[in-house]
Protein backbone atom coordinates (compact mmCIF):
# COMPACT_ATOMS: atom_id res chain seq x y z
CA UNK A 1 0.00 0.00 0.00
CA UNK A 2 1.22 3.36 -1.28
CA UNK A 3 1.80 6.21 1.48
CA UNK A 4 -0.59 8.82 2.08
CA UNK A 5 0.47 12.50 0.21
CA UNK A 6 1.23 15.06 2.64
CA UNK A 7 -1.02 17.62 2.76
CA UNK A 8 -0.20 20.41 0.36
CA UNK A 9 -0.24 23.89 2.62
CA UNK A 10 -3.02 26.74 1.36
CA UNK A 11 -1.16 29.64 0.25
CA UNK A 12 -1.74 33.17 0.57
CA UNK A 13 -1.80 33.45 -3.62
CA UNK A 14 -4.38 30.88 -3.73
CA UNK A 15 -6.80 32.60 -0.92
CA UNK A 16 -5.98 36.33 -3.20
CA UNK A 17 -6.66 34.27 -6.67
CA UNK A 18 -10.19 33.15 -4.96
CA UNK A 19 -11.09 36.65 -3.58
CA UNK A 20 -9.58 38.34 -6.53
CA UNK A 21 -7.50 40.55 -4.51
CA UNK A 22 -3.97 40.62 -4.62
CA UNK A 23 -1.49 38.95 -2.25
CA UNK A 24 -1.24 42.21 -0.11
CA UNK A 25 -4.74 42.41 0.33
CA UNK A 26 -5.12 39.01 1.72
CA UNK A 27 -2.00 39.69 3.93
CA UNK A 28 -3.60 43.30 5.54
CA UNK A 29 -6.96 41.32 6.58
CA UNK A 30 -5.86 38.06 7.67
CA UNK A 31 -3.49 40.03 10.05
CA UNK A 32 -6.12 43.10 10.63
CA UNK A 33 -3.59 45.46 9.36
CA UNK A 34 -5.29 49.32 10.20
CA UNK A 35 -5.95 51.82 8.34
CA UNK A 36 -5.71 49.75 4.96
CA UNK A 37 -8.65 51.59 3.22
CA UNK A 38 -10.17 48.06 2.79
CA UNK A 39 -13.95 48.40 2.49
CA UNK A 40 -15.65 45.95 4.67
CA UNK A 41 -16.96 43.82 1.17
CA UNK A 42 -13.35 42.73 0.49
CA UNK A 43 -12.44 41.75 4.02
CA UNK A 44 -15.69 39.37 3.80
CA UNK A 45 -14.47 38.38 0.53
CA UNK A 46 -10.97 37.38 1.99
CA UNK A 47 -12.22 36.29 4.84
CA UNK A 48 -14.65 33.86 3.26
CA UNK A 49 -11.59 32.34 0.31
CA UNK A 50 -9.38 31.96 3.70
CA UNK A 51 -11.98 29.83 5.16
CA UNK A 52 -13.52 28.22 2.47
CA UNK A 53 -9.13 27.13 1.51
CA UNK A 54 -8.68 26.31 5.25
CA UNK A 55 -5.78 28.53 4.82
CA UNK A 56 -3.36 28.93 8.24
CA UNK A 57 -1.56 31.94 8.36
CA UNK A 58 2.48 31.43 8.64
CA UNK A 59 3.47 32.84 12.02
CA UNK A 60 6.57 34.58 11.26
CA UNK A 61 4.90 36.25 8.63
CA UNK A 62 2.15 37.21 10.52
CA UNK A 63 4.69 39.36 13.01
CA UNK A 64 6.35 40.66 10.12
CA UNK A 65 3.47 42.70 9.17
CA UNK A 66 1.56 43.34 11.92
CA UNK A 67 4.61 43.85 14.46
CA UNK A 68 3.11 41.64 17.29
CA UNK A 69 4.09 38.36 18.01
CA UNK A 70 1.54 36.99 19.98
CA UNK A 71 4.30 36.25 22.90
CA UNK A 72 4.60 36.85 25.93
CA UNK A 73 7.71 36.55 28.29
CA UNK A 74 7.53 36.00 31.99
CA UNK A 75 11.10 36.78 33.42
CA UNK A 76 12.68 35.58 36.79
CA UNK A 77 16.28 36.45 38.42
CA UNK A 78 17.16 33.12 38.44
CA UNK A 79 15.99 29.56 36.72
CA UNK A 80 17.79 28.48 39.57
CA UNK A 81 14.29 28.85 41.00
CA UNK A 82 12.45 26.40 39.06
CA UNK A 83 14.19 23.41 40.60
CA UNK A 84 13.89 24.54 44.19
CA UNK A 85 10.79 26.91 44.61
CA UNK A 86 7.36 25.47 44.54
CA UNK A 87 5.67 29.08 44.05
CA UNK A 88 6.85 30.36 40.73
CA UNK A 89 5.83 27.03 39.04
CA UNK A 90 2.12 27.51 39.62
CA UNK A 91 2.43 31.07 38.47
CA UNK A 92 3.90 29.26 35.46
CA UNK A 93 0.63 27.68 35.15
CA UNK A 94 -1.36 30.63 35.67
CA UNK A 95 0.02 33.14 33.03
CA UNK A 96 0.18 30.19 30.78
CA UNK A 97 -3.69 28.89 30.71
CA UNK A 98 -4.92 32.54 30.70
CA UNK A 99 -1.99 33.73 27.69
CA UNK A 100 -2.84 30.57 26.20
CA UNK A 101 -6.89 31.06 26.03
CA UNK A 102 -5.95 35.00 24.82
CA UNK A 103 -4.46 33.29 21.80
CA UNK A 104 -0.49 34.31 22.91
CA UNK A 105 2.22 32.10 23.71
CA UNK A 106 4.39 32.15 26.69
CA UNK A 107 8.23 31.64 26.90
CA UNK A 108 9.97 31.56 30.32
CA UNK A 109 13.41 34.14 30.53
CA UNK A 110 15.60 33.40 33.32
CA UNK A 111 17.47 36.70 33.72
CA UNK A 112 21.10 35.02 34.80
CA UNK A 113 24.07 36.88 36.18
CA UNK A 114 22.70 40.37 35.43
CA UNK A 115 25.60 41.88 36.43
CA UNK A 116 25.96 45.07 38.14
CA UNK A 117 23.68 47.22 35.95
CA UNK A 118 20.51 44.82 35.78
CA UNK A 119 18.25 44.69 33.09
CA UNK A 120 18.66 41.36 31.47
CA UNK A 121 15.73 41.21 30.18
CA UNK A 122 15.33 44.81 27.87
CA UNK A 123 17.54 43.37 25.07
CA UNK A 124 14.67 40.63 24.61
CA UNK A 125 12.12 43.59 24.28
CA UNK A 126 13.77 45.83 22.27
CA UNK A 127 14.30 42.96 19.55
CA UNK A 128 10.66 42.78 19.51
CA UNK A 129 10.37 39.24 20.61
CA UNK A 130 7.40 39.63 22.95
CA UNK A 131 4.62 41.71 22.68
CA UNK A 132 4.54 41.72 26.96
CA UNK A 133 6.37 41.09 29.76
CA UNK A 134 5.39 39.83 33.56
CA UNK A 135 8.46 40.17 35.61
CA UNK A 136 8.64 38.10 38.74
CA UNK A 137 10.16 38.76 42.16
CA UNK A 138 12.94 41.16 40.44
CA UNK A 139 15.84 42.20 42.21
CA UNK A 140 16.12 46.17 43.09
CA UNK A 141 18.90 46.94 40.39
CA UNK A 142 16.18 46.12 37.46
CA UNK A 143 13.65 48.63 38.76
CA UNK A 144 15.17 51.63 37.17
CA UNK A 145 14.81 49.21 33.89
CA UNK A 146 11.38 48.00 34.56
CA UNK A 147 10.16 51.74 35.15
CA UNK A 148 11.97 52.86 31.87
CA UNK A 149 9.66 50.24 30.07
CA UNK A 150 6.69 51.53 31.54
CA UNK A 151 7.48 54.98 30.86
CA UNK A 152 7.90 53.89 27.08
CA UNK A 153 4.38 52.55 27.29
CA UNK A 154 5.40 49.26 26.74
CA UNK A 155 3.04 46.22 28.25
CA UNK A 156 4.49 45.31 31.74
CA UNK A 157 2.80 43.85 35.07
CA UNK A 158 5.17 43.03 37.64
CA UNK A 159 4.76 40.77 41.03
CA UNK A 160 6.40 40.77 43.70
CA UNK A 161 8.74 43.97 43.65
CA UNK A 162 5.90 46.38 45.11
CA UNK A 163 7.09 49.27 43.18
CA UNK A 164 3.92 51.37 44.00
CA UNK A 165 6.23 54.23 43.91
CA UNK A 166 6.04 54.25 40.36
CA UNK A 167 3.24 55.63 38.81
CA UNK A 168 3.36 54.32 35.28
CA UNK A 169 3.56 50.52 36.50
CA UNK A 170 1.13 48.25 36.80
CA UNK A 171 1.73 45.63 39.49
CA UNK A 172 -0.61 42.60 41.21
CA UNK A 173 0.76 41.42 44.63
CA UNK A 174 -0.26 40.94 48.32
CA UNK A 175 0.39 42.92 50.79
CA UNK A 176 3.25 41.08 52.06
CA UNK A 177 4.33 43.56 54.93
CA UNK A 178 0.84 43.36 56.01
CA UNK A 179 0.67 39.74 56.02
CA UNK A 180 4.41 39.49 57.58
CA UNK A 181 2.92 41.56 60.46
CA UNK A 182 0.12 39.12 61.31
CA UNK A 183 2.30 36.34 60.72
CA UNK A 184 4.42 37.68 63.52
CA UNK A 185 1.33 38.86 65.46
CA UNK A 186 0.22 35.50 65.73
CA UNK A 187 3.38 34.61 66.91
CA UNK A 188 3.55 37.06 69.74
CA UNK A 189 0.25 36.88 70.68
CA UNK A 190 0.64 33.04 71.68
CA UNK A 191 2.92 34.75 74.54
CA UNK A 192 6.71 34.42 72.35
CA UNK A 193 8.69 37.37 72.61
CA UNK A 194 11.73 36.27 71.22
CA UNK A 195 10.84 36.37 67.63
CA UNK A 196 13.55 35.19 64.80
CA UNK A 197 13.11 36.30 61.35
CA UNK A 198 14.65 33.97 58.56
CA UNK A 199 14.33 35.69 54.59
CA UNK A 200 13.70 33.57 51.70
CA UNK A 201 17.17 35.20 49.78
CA UNK A 202 19.25 38.60 50.47
CA UNK A 203 17.31 41.59 51.06
CA UNK A 204 18.41 42.44 47.22
CA UNK A 205 14.75 41.41 46.89
CA UNK A 206 11.97 43.32 47.80
CA UNK A 207 9.48 40.51 48.85
CA UNK A 208 12.51 39.78 51.54
CA UNK A 209 13.02 43.27 53.20
CA UNK A 210 8.73 43.66 52.60
CA UNK A 211 8.21 40.90 54.79
CA UNK A 212 10.87 41.86 57.33
CA UNK A 213 9.38 45.31 57.89
CA UNK A 214 5.98 43.27 58.75
CA UNK A 215 7.86 41.69 61.17
CA UNK A 216 9.84 44.75 63.10
CA UNK A 217 6.43 46.27 62.47
CA UNK A 218 4.61 43.46 64.70
CA UNK A 219 7.55 43.12 67.28
CA UNK A 220 7.71 47.25 67.73
CA UNK A 221 3.44 46.81 68.24
CA UNK A 222 4.69 44.49 71.40
CA UNK A 223 7.25 47.32 72.57
CA UNK A 224 9.90 44.67 71.09
CA UNK A 225 13.08 44.97 69.76
CA UNK A 226 14.19 43.13 66.43
CA UNK A 227 17.74 41.68 67.25
CA UNK A 228 20.04 41.52 64.57
CA UNK A 229 21.65 38.02 65.75
CA UNK A 230 17.62 36.56 65.17
CA UNK A 231 17.41 38.22 61.70
CA UNK A 232 19.20 35.70 59.12
CA UNK A 233 18.80 35.36 54.63
CA UNK A 234 18.54 31.92 53.37
CA UNK A 235 19.18 31.28 49.25
CA UNK A 236 15.36 29.82 47.88
CA UNK A 237 16.06 26.38 48.48
CA UNK A 238 14.87 24.65 51.70
CA UNK A 239 18.48 23.48 51.82
CA UNK A 240 19.66 27.09 52.16
CA UNK A 241 16.52 27.52 54.76
CA UNK A 242 18.44 24.61 56.76
CA UNK A 243 21.85 26.29 56.40
CA UNK A 244 20.70 29.61 57.43
CA UNK A 245 19.19 28.17 61.09
CA UNK A 246 22.52 26.30 61.25
CA UNK A 247 24.39 29.29 61.40
CA UNK A 248 21.68 31.67 63.28
CA UNK A 249 22.26 28.53 66.24
CA UNK A 250 25.64 28.57 66.01
CA UNK A 251 25.32 32.56 66.44
CA UNK A 252 23.49 31.96 69.92
CA UNK A 253 20.61 34.38 69.87
CA UNK A 254 17.99 33.23 72.27
CA UNK A 255 14.08 32.44 70.52
CA UNK A 256 11.07 30.46 70.72
CA UNK A 257 9.36 31.41 67.77
CA UNK A 258 10.46 32.05 63.90
CA UNK A 259 8.89 33.68 61.36
CA UNK A 260 10.43 32.23 58.16
CA UNK A 261 9.97 34.51 54.67
CA UNK A 262 8.30 31.23 52.51
CA UNK A 263 7.01 27.38 53.16
CA UNK A 264 10.49 26.20 51.58
CA UNK A 265 12.58 28.15 53.74
CA UNK A 266 10.77 26.98 56.94
CA UNK A 267 11.14 23.03 55.66
CA UNK A 268 15.02 23.21 55.66
CA UNK A 269 14.60 25.53 59.38
CA UNK A 270 12.53 22.84 61.17
CA UNK A 271 15.10 20.18 59.48
CA UNK A 272 17.64 22.42 61.56
CA UNK A 273 15.73 22.67 64.44
CA UNK A 274 14.98 18.90 65.00
CA UNK A 275 19.45 18.16 63.92
CA UNK A 276 19.24 20.37 66.76
CA UNK A 277 17.43 18.07 69.10
CA UNK A 278 15.17 21.07 69.20
CA UNK A 279 11.04 20.50 68.77
CA UNK A 280 8.64 22.07 67.00
CA UNK A 281 6.58 23.66 68.40
CA UNK A 282 7.47 22.48 71.62
CA UNK A 283 10.26 24.55 72.01
CA UNK A 284 10.30 26.59 68.82
CA UNK A 285 7.03 28.05 66.90
CA UNK A 286 7.27 27.86 63.09
CA UNK A 287 4.94 30.38 60.91
CA UNK A 288 5.74 30.17 57.09
CA UNK A 289 4.50 32.05 54.31
CA UNK A 290 2.81 31.34 51.39
CA UNK A 291 0.81 28.27 52.00
CA UNK A 292 2.18 25.59 49.10
CA UNK A 293 0.97 22.49 48.67
CA UNK A 294 3.10 20.40 50.72
CA UNK A 295 2.63 22.44 54.27
CA UNK A 296 -0.68 21.08 55.25
CA UNK A 297 1.80 17.64 55.31
CA UNK A 298 4.95 19.14 56.98
CA UNK A 299 6.05 17.50 60.53
CA UNK A 300 3.97 19.03 62.18
CA UNK A 301 1.35 20.88 59.46
CA UNK A 302 3.19 24.11 58.96
CA UNK A 303 0.96 27.48 60.13
CA UNK A 304 1.29 29.37 57.10
CA UNK A 305 -0.22 33.12 55.38
CA UNK A 306 -1.88 31.65 52.31
CA UNK A 307 -0.97 32.98 49.11
CA UNK A 308 -2.64 31.94 45.71
CA UNK A 309 -0.19 31.88 42.95
CA UNK A 310 -2.09 30.57 40.31
CA UNK A 311 -4.75 33.21 40.98
CA UNK A 312 -3.06 35.75 41.03
CA UNK A 313 -1.00 34.73 37.79
CA UNK A 314 -4.40 34.59 35.61
CA UNK A 315 -4.81 38.32 37.81
CA UNK A 316 -1.65 39.38 36.11
CA UNK A 317 -2.09 37.93 32.59
CA UNK A 318 -5.37 39.13 32.11
CA UNK A 319 -4.31 42.53 32.88
CA UNK A 320 -1.07 42.22 30.53
CA UNK A 321 -3.44 41.25 27.75
CA UNK A 322 -5.78 44.34 28.25
CA UNK A 323 -2.40 46.16 28.29
CA UNK A 324 -1.11 44.68 25.21
CA UNK A 325 -4.97 45.40 23.81
CA UNK A 326 -4.04 48.95 24.36
CA UNK A 327 -6.31 49.60 27.82
CA UNK A 328 -4.98 51.92 30.50
CA UNK A 329 -6.90 50.68 33.63
CA UNK A 330 -6.95 53.34 36.20
CA UNK A 331 -5.95 51.52 38.96
CA UNK A 332 -2.08 50.99 38.61
CA UNK A 333 -1.49 48.77 41.70
CA UNK A 334 -3.81 45.71 42.72
CA UNK A 335 -3.36 44.33 46.75
CA UNK A 336 -4.25 41.23 47.61
CA UNK A 337 -5.22 40.53 51.37
CA UNK A 338 -4.31 37.04 52.41
CA UNK A 339 -5.39 34.68 55.58
CA UNK A 340 -3.56 33.09 58.00
CA UNK A 341 -3.78 29.35 58.39
CA UNK A 342 -3.11 28.15 62.11
CA UNK A 343 -1.98 24.60 61.91
CA UNK A 344 0.13 22.45 64.53
CA UNK A 345 3.58 24.01 64.01
CA UNK A 346 2.87 27.47 66.30
CA UNK A 347 1.28 25.40 68.69
CA UNK A 348 -1.73 27.22 68.67
CA UNK A 349 -4.36 24.50 70.34
CA UNK A 350 -7.34 24.69 67.33
CA UNK A 351 -6.21 24.57 62.97
CA UNK A 352 -8.17 26.99 61.34
CA UNK A 353 -8.17 29.93 58.25
CA UNK A 354 -8.56 33.39 59.95
CA UNK A 355 -9.49 35.42 57.17
CA UNK A 356 -7.32 38.58 56.85
CA UNK A 357 -9.51 41.17 58.36
CA UNK A 358 -9.79 39.07 61.38
CA UNK A 359 -6.10 37.94 61.04
CA UNK A 360 -5.18 41.58 60.90
CA UNK A 361 -6.82 42.43 64.29
CA UNK A 362 -6.58 45.87 66.27
CA UNK A 363 -3.60 47.58 65.59
CA UNK A 364 -1.09 47.26 68.66
CA UNK A 365 -3.29 44.45 70.00
CA UNK A 366 -1.47 42.68 72.54
CA UNK A 367 -2.77 39.46 73.86
CA UNK A 368 -0.44 36.20 74.92
CA UNK A 369 1.78 35.57 77.51
CA UNK A 370 4.10 38.73 79.29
Amino acid sequence: MSPKPAATRVTSSQVAKLAGVSRTTVSFVLNDVPHMGISEETRERVLGAARQLGYVPNAAARSLVSGATRTVAIVTPHSEHLKVDAFIPRMLAGVNDTCHAHGYKVIFEPIIDTGRTGGGFIEMVDSRRVDGLIAINTPRIDDVHLARLASEGFPLVVFGSQLIEHTNIYSIDVDMREASRVATRHLLSLGHRKVAYLGFASDEYHGVTERLYGYRDAMREYDLGSEFERIGFADFSAQSGCDAMEAMLDRGPSFTALFAGNDTIAFGAMAALRKAGLRVPDDIAVVGYDDIPLAAFAAPPLTTMRTSPYEQACEASDLLVRLMAGERPVELHSMMAVPLVVRQSCGSPVASTIPPSTAAGGSGAKSGLA
